[in-house]
């Protein structure tokens, strides 16, 4: 089944004619692909020949915390000798032209060789000091064009130009953004035999790391230990912050830790808390608690950012009650909560629907005289909108306004998320201007949302053309933009696009993580490769990717696409008994795959196993048993999940009300189906194919064939084009009816609109033609089906004529 799955072409589409955003590209060198892991070589056709994508990204913010002044409120001149800093003067000094610095900097020269013992040494010390001081009042270029005297002037610039220097004015364009400047220098020294040490290196990692280039942070870390170079603390503590954010597998986290301590060097608080803050994106609660153990073990005390970082992880890994614990630690050892500590737990219990307790959190911020920021807004908003509350996601919006706290990108992020997803893309537009007009830059994650949006919605050509602007925008697609154009790609039903954006993301040397393989295992799920999942599941175990509830819930959505009924069933009772955790999402997950198997007695063990274990319900949730409920026309019980719905602050969706429609029109009460339409249009709701077919059928399924030709009319004139099955509907109902004249009218019309009548739609046709004993007429009909539709094959006519034949 392996070899279905690859296309040769990632990205067909054109870009859009207009940019979304304007911003500045940076661009970086692609990296050497690695190897394909085992099972997705499998997956992945290996001879497919997807060029690599040039890496960009813009600059990253400074780390928050980190001082700004690093003369610590001194005058820069106290460092210099006389003569330096009179030079220092000069060159800060307002009418100082840089032309004159060959009459300057030599001044400093003769004053230091006049001591033969110390001259160089002291003339390095006041280099150092003067491109400090430089950096300091943001004189880059001024403190490059110092640099690069002294290296000309003394040939040897080892004597003068030592390893502080340089490092420092690394970090100095590392710090400016120009980091591709400071790699051509630290090239440049090199190449003219300079030895570059550990300083140097660390600086130019740190640089690379701070702009956001983590790959070829990672490149040089390599290359100094491949010269002997042997790393300091600061680098390993570097290097560990960034495989973190990279989200390297912990197993080569772990790996330079070790590396770290079997060099000699001795891990600080500063090393347990990076490592600790690299179990957050994998979930890792497990490895953070050890590290915080070692870390106790080993004679450090934790301080107000490991309490802190330590809940984060907990709080990320859904771990509601040992985030509690560790708040309740924190503040017994004297570290008193802070907005950052409260909006880790709010994030928490929102993620998993506990509004109660995420507000009564917000209370007890403001209890404590901690006012909630853009983060504590954006965090409750998000996780209303998730849930489908849209009312309450915009009362916390319009409280946040209110406030007089100004959304962020994060804030706007969320805006586009909400709208986009249902369907809202005039006002999603509408704050993708807005974005800009508040004086907010888009980032990664704007880009990676509408990318989201557009595949959720099976708008396969909108994401290429939001994935093009995006890299003519300047940013990098790195992994999570990978992993959203893998989901977005597999949601718009394109599989074989979504294992080649895998393996373009391999090439470019990204290797893939915990979300990526719940991406990857999504993909898979939504075409039910059950087999395939199974094997990724069993590789992320080998891989030590600990698999979690997410990859769980996508194993248990294979199943029921692929009709292994059992097999879901067996995976089911291992998380009713505590085998697999039993998550809220996965009980969630196992509401919605039994209702899409029609299964009514374990949909509803499922939904009320969530209520016993205290999780909230969501709108997928809901729609899941209004779904159920209505195919087994339960209208009484549809009608419960509904007020339910609306008492408790939920926003029906489209899929609440194609549900209750889908009811209506197979019930007596039919007519009551077009009311629904009317009435999600009156809302904003744009209806889609769906809901226009359910209609038509109550119709046709009831003689009402005029009424079925309004809606129809109506369809297509709101720009929704009918499929297959919408006149399938039609040609079925006329032939119940002994219309066969007007049936075959409507085959020749749907051929006419670039629809292709499928197996039904003449099965239809002969099959009602043999019930009312026509068999002759069957018969003509296949012999000059040519007529009606030209392009008819002859497998197909073959097929129906051993149907006429079977059912005679």
């Amino acid at each position: 089944m392996a070899d279905k799955l690859a296309l040769p072409l990632l990205l067909p589409t054109p870009p859009l004619s207009k940019p979304f955003f304007s911003l500045d590209p940076h661009p970086l060198k692609p990296q050497p692909p690695p190897s394909l892991t085992p099972i997705l070589n499998d997956i992945l056709q290996p001879n497919s020949t997807t060029k690599p994508i040039s890496p960009i990204i813009p600059k990253t913010p400074r780390r928050i915390g980190k001082h700004n002044d690093p003369n610590k409120g001194k005058p820069w001149s106290s460092h210099l000798s006389p003569q330096g800093q009179l030079v220092f003067k000069t060159l800060i000094h307002p009418s100082f032209n840089s032309s004159q610095i060959d009459n300057i900097l030599p001044t400093l020269v003769e004053f230091h060789e006049k001591d033969s013992e110390f001259g160089s040494k002291l003339l390095s010390l006041d280099v150092l000091g003067l491109i400090q001081g430089l950096g300091y009042y943001k004189k880059v270029d001024l403190a490059l064009l110092v640099f690069d005297w002294v290296k000309k002037y003394y040939k040897d610039s080892g004597m003068v130009l030592r390893g502080s220097v340089v490092a420092v004015v690394i970090s100095m364009l590392g710090k400016d953004g120009r980091v591709s400047v400071a790699s051509s220098l630290f090239r440049g020294l090199r190449k003219d035999g300079f030895v570059v040490d550990v300083y140097g290196y660390t600086s130019l990692i740190s640089a690379y790391a701070n702009n956001g280039r983590f790959r070829e942070a990672v490149s040089v870390f390599k290359e100094m230990e491949e010269e002997g170079c042997q790393p300091t603390k600061i680098t390993y503590n570097v290097i560990l912050n960034v495989y973190g954010k990279m989200g390297m597998p912990w197993n080569k986290i772990e790996s330079v830790f070790d590396g770290m301590k079997r060099s000699g060097v001795l891990p600080d608080s500063y090393t347990y808390n990076t490592l600790i803050s690299c179990c957050k994106r994998g979930s890792l609660y497990e490895d953070a608690n050890r590290i915080f153990e070692e870390m106790k073990m080993a004679g450090f005390v934790p301080d107000y950012v490991t309490y802190n970082t330590l809940l984060d992880v907990y709080a990320k890994s859904r771990r509601p009650n040992e985030a509690m614990d560790v708040l309740r630690e924190m503040e017994s050892n004297g570290f008193s909560p802070s907005v950052v500590t409260y909006n880790s737990l709010i994030s928490c219990y929102a993620k998993d629907g506990l509004f109660d307790e995420a507000m009564e959190l917000k209370g007890k911020m403001l209890e404590k005289g901690i006012k909630p920021d853009v983060f504590t807004y954006t965090t409750l908003f998000s996780g209303f909108e998730k849930a489908g509350k849209d009312e309450s996601a915009m009362r916390v919006f319009d409280e946040m306004i209110n406030s007089g706290c100004k959304p962020n990108i994060c804030t706007f992020n969320a805006l586009i998320k909400m709208h986009g997803n249902r369907g809202r893309f005039l006002e999603m537009m509408k704050v993708v201007e807005d974005i800009q007009k508040c004086g907010c830059v888009p980032d990664i994650v704007t880009w990676n949302t509408l990318l989201a949006v557009f595949g959720q919605n099976g708008m396969d050509g909108e994401v290429s053309s939001v994935f093009k602007e995006m890299k003519r925008a300047g940013f990098i697609p790195e992994r999570d933009t990978f992993n959203t154009l893998i989901s977005a790609y597999s949601r718009c039903g394109s599989l074989d696009q979504a294992m080649n954006v895998y393996k373009s993301m391999l090439e470019v040397k990204i290797s893939p993580d915990l979300s990526t393989y719940n991406a990857v295992l999504a993909a898979l799920a939504r075409g039910g490769l059950w087999e395939q999942s199974e094997k990724i599941l069993e590789e992320m175990k080998n891989t030590h990717c600990k698999p979690n509830e997410c990859s769980y819930s996508s194993l248990l959505h294979a199943y029921a696409n692929g009709k292994q009924i059992e097999k879901m069933r067996v995976l089911g009772e291992k998380i009713y008994s505590y085998e697999i955790e039993p998550h809220a999402v996965l009980l969630k997950t196992l509401v919605l795959v039994n209702s899409k198997t029609d299964l009514l007695e374990e949909t509803e063990r499922a939904f009320h196993e969530m209520k016993k274990r205290g999780f909230s319900h969501d709108i997928n949730t809901l729609n899941a048993m209004v779904s159920i409920y209505g195919r087994r026309q339960m209208s009484m019980e549809a009608n419960e999940i509904i007020t339910f719905i609306n008492e408790s602050g939920f926003s029906p969706n489209l899929t609440t009300y194609n549900s209750l429609m889908y009811m209506y029109s197979r019930s007596s009460d039919f007519p009551k189906a077009e009311e629904m339409l009317r009435d999600i249009l009156s809302k904003g709701i744009k209806p889609d194919v769906i809901s226009y077919n359910t209609v038509i059928y109550g119709y046709c399924r009831n003689g009402k064939m005029k009424e079925a030709s309004r809606v129809l009319s109506e369809m297509r004139k709101s720009g929704v084009i009918p499929d297959v099955i919408t006149y399938n509907t039609f040609v079925a109902s006329y032939a119940a009816d002994e219309l066969f004249k007007e049936a075959i009218e409507v085959i020749k019309y749907m051929i006419k609109q670039g629809c292709k009548p499928n197996a039904s739609t003449y099965n239809s046709i002969v099959d009602w033609y043999c019930k009312f004993h026509h068999r002759d007429d069957a018969v003509l009909f296949i012999n000059k089906l040519r007529e009606v539709d030209p392009r008819v094959s002859k497998d197909e006519i073959s097929r129906l004529s051993a149907r006429v034949a079977q059912i005679a």
